[in-house]
């Protein structure tokens, strides 16, 4: 029987189960889409039931395609600082807050303020408490919604929540318990000090392991449900936007991974817990016990692509064209799109700026400006918020070797050329890589299933696919235009923060 490692992640707009074989050849893939929910500005919500039934017919789907495999053990992904409030009988009390939710500055205020201003508060994460973190929803649950948060006895991430209904265990690990921004990404445990600060109480968290240690084996329930083998050892997996660093190959300092999917991460492995002076980056646990992780999320980034896609759907009256349309109509424009800058702040901002009242926008258009200009510099604002993390990096000694490219926008050749001569050094995808999280927790799977001795050997089956070399004199115009990008959010912020007080965004 041939030996297989399962990889489910759990994603913002769908649930992707994922095969590999020990060599880490991907042997099935099955994603399934759902949808999500914004009952009011700023809010975004999803149904947890989604995941699971997404999770259900990804599964069936892959062990479809190789009937009769056998499954050494199962490594979970998903999106990152989502809430799942869960009563004593495990219920689920209310649709899940997600990462990119914005609802909660006033409570992140609040945190900041009792922890002792955000000195205080790097003191003990070494992370500020960012709007999309689950420390600020739990209290903006707490102000709220009183009477559920009453009945409130156990909060998890999403693919934790996976993980209870796999196998009866309350759990989770270390990189996304980072994402809480209540955790002790130094020591690798939770930051208890502050829970008393804020008056959370420490019962509410599931216990944290390392990332590859098994959390759990899949119950008879379990089993019913997903269609897997009762007992077969579910490891503790990891947050997206860390785990699919090392499923790029993404282990050794000086190499960064950037992403590009919904949102636009920028990350690097790092040996040691890196200081944080001012909070902007973001430093966890690395899915490896002795690594870490720093990184840059920006809120908008294949998103700002769909939007540009689904406008220029809406004016024509038909179907929204395809991204790889746009790209090859993108590449019919100059370099620096004849001086057209796009800010795409599109649902405010993270990093650099942490500031949920950003807002997007093209700049320096013209009447001379036509569609594959705007297209090429939508795609230009997301490398050069790419970029703008990466001077954050650089601030704090993080070297650039190599680039390693995933996420939907990996698949553009362009997209993958900006980065290049923007950054100066080669960019790669790597055999799984396009896979996102699901590869990598495949690869943790076989971590705890004693395939790969450690993290770092399992990364070396990360195989290069394509490779973009850097031009220096496109990178030097590029590099111009990003001088004149990066004073664009300061310039601007009073007027964003003026829309919002205006009421003028309703």
């Amino acid at each position: 029987m041939t030996q297989a490692l399962l990889g489910i992640d759990i994603g913002t707009s769908g649930c992707k189960a994922l095969l590999i074989d020990t060599d880490g050849k991907v042997l099935a893939s099955r994603t399934e889409t759902y949808g999500l929910s914004q009952p009011h500005p700023g809010w975004t919500e999803q149904d947890p039931q989604l995941w699971v039934e997404g999770a259900r017919a990804a599964v069936a789907g892959v062990l479809a395609q190789k009937p009769g495999v056998g499954i050494a053990a199962i490594g979970l992904s998903g999106q990152m600082h989502g809430l799942t409030p869960l009563d004593e009988a495990h219920k689920v009390l209310r649709p899940a807050i997600l990462w990119n939710d914005q609802r909660n500055g006033a409570e992140c205020d609040e945190i900041n303020e009792r922890a002792g201003g955000l000195e205080g508060l790097l003191a003990r994460t070494n992370n500020r408490m960012l709007v999309g973190y689950t420390g600020g929803k739990i209290l903006w649950m707490r102000n709220h919604e009183p009477e559920l948060f009453g009945r409130l006895r156990h909060i998890l991430n999403p693919k934790d929540y996976l993980r209870l209904l796999l196998t009866g265990e309350l759990a989770t690990e270390v990189s996304d318990a980072s994402g809480t921004g209540l955790f002790d990404t130094r020591k690798r445990v939770w930051a208890t000090g502050l829970l008393d600060l804020i008056g959370v109480d420490p019962a509410l968290l599931p216990p944290c392991h390392e990332s590859h240690v098994v959390s759990g084996r899949v119950s008879k329930s379990g089993a019913a449900l997903f269609g897997l083998p009762a007992g077969t050892s579910v490891v503790g997996g990891g947050g997206d936007s860390v785990i699919q660093t090392i499923g790029s190959g993404v282990i050794a300092p000086g190499e960064l991974q950037t992403t590009i999917g919904t949102a636009g991460i920028l990350a690097a492995a790092l040996d040691e817990p890196v200081a944080n002076p001012d909070g902007r980056l973001q430093v966890f646990c690395n899915v490896a016990p002795d690594k870490w992780h720093c990184m840059g999320v920006s809120l908008n980034a294949g998103g700002a692509m769909e939007w540009f896609r689904a406008l220029l759907g809406g004016f024509a009256g038909s179907d929204a064209p395809s991204a790889e349309r746009i790209a090859t109509i993108a590449a019919g424009a100059p370099v620096g799109s004849r001086g057209l800058l796009f800010l795409p702040y599109l649902n405010g901002e993270r990093c650099p700026h942490p500031d949920p009242s950003a807002r997007g926008g093209f700049v320096g258009l013209t009447a001379r400006h036509g569609a594959a200009d705007m297209a090429r510099s939508v795609m230009e604002g997301v490398t050069h918020s790419l970029f703008d993390i990466y001077a954050l990096m650089e601030r704090v000694d993080i070297g650039r070797t190599m680039i390693k490219a995933s996420g939907g926008g990996a698949r553009s050749a362009l997209w993958r050329q900006m980065q290049a001569d923007l950054f100066g050094c080669d960019v790669v995808t790597t055999e799984g890589a396009a896979e996102g999280g699901a590869f990598g927790a495949a690869l943790i799977a076989g971590v705890g299933a004693g395939v790969w001795p450690s993290a770092i050997e399992a990364a070396r089956v990360c195989r290069p696919v394509t490779r973009e070399t850097a031009d220096a004199a496109t990178g030097e115009l590029l590099r111009k235009a990003f001088d004149i990008y990066g004073g664009l959010y300061g310039a601007l912020a009073p007027s964003f923060a003026a829309i919002g007080k205006a009421g003028l965004d309703r």
